[in-house]
Order: C-alpha cells, then sequence, then structure tokens
C-alpha cells in the first residue's frame, strides 16, 4: 500500500514541558514509520523526555512501526525519560504483545494515566539522587 492510500497524521501537543502527546492516525508501517521516526527525533531534539504514543487511531502496525517504539523507548530511556502507549488499537495490541513490547513499553488507555505513570517514574528518580 502506498503512502497516498494510507497517509499518516502525526500531531504533536505538550501537556508538559518535558512531556510530548504523539497522536498518530493511520497505517504506522514501512512507508510512513519514518514520518512518525521524524516526529519524535525532533521532540528529543527539544528536550522532552517523555513520550506518550496515542495509537488509538492506528488500525494496522508492523515492525516498523515497533522498531521506533522501541528506538524512542531506548533514548528515552538514556535521559531518563520514558515513553507509553495509549489506547492502542485491538490489532496493534496484538502486535505489541505477541512480540513482547507491552511488556517493556507501559500500555494506558487513557492520557491521564500514563501522566500519572510518569509523575511517579520522577517521584522515585527523585529519591535515588
Amino acid at each position: 500500500m502506498s503512502i497516498a492510500q494510507n497517509p499518516l497524521s502525526v500531531e504533536v501537543t505538550l501537556p508538559r514541558e518535558d512531556v510530548a502527546l504523539v497522536t498518530v492516525e493511520g497505517h504506522l508501517d514501512l512507508d510512513t514509520a519514518t514520518d512518525l521516526q521524524a516526529h519524535l527525533a525532533n521532540q528529543l531534539h527539544h528536550g522532552r523526555r517523555h513520550f506518550l504514543l496515542d495509537l488509538s487511531a492506528v488500525p494496522f502496525m508492523d515492525s516498523s512501526g515497533m522498531n521506533i517504539i522501541l528506538r524512542v523507548y531506548q533514548e528515552a530511556r538514556g535521559l531518563p525519560g520514558s515513553v507509553h502507549v495509549i489506547a492502542p488499537t485491538p490489532a496493534v495490541r496484538r502486535v505489541l504483545d505477541l512480540t513482547g513490547v507491552s511488556l517493556t513499553v507501559p500500555i494506558s488507555e487513557k492520557v491521564d494515566e500514563a501522566l500519572e505513570l510518569v509523575d511517579r517514574q520522577q517521584l522515585s528518580e527523585g529519591s535515588q539522587d
């Protein structure tokens, strides 16, 4: 399938200064994954440490999309930061579960739940200093 048939829409909002909410819509595959990667790299460049990936409007994701999620997860961990997947569609959730990504990257049903996890992580980081 070409990009013209299944364009990817990526919208970034900032619920907090160091948190990027990345809302993805469309098929996340070999043809479109680089677009998502560019948005995430831009947010990393601008100092975002926590990424909330809303995949509620992604009907299909292949290994290219999964690799992007894992790549940003690795980069964010080194900051330290985090990546959270929000409300994946059943097909995307199945890919995340079958590949074990859901064991590594937290999955939340709502943005507020993921923000609470970010807060808890920041508190535990602060107590380790």
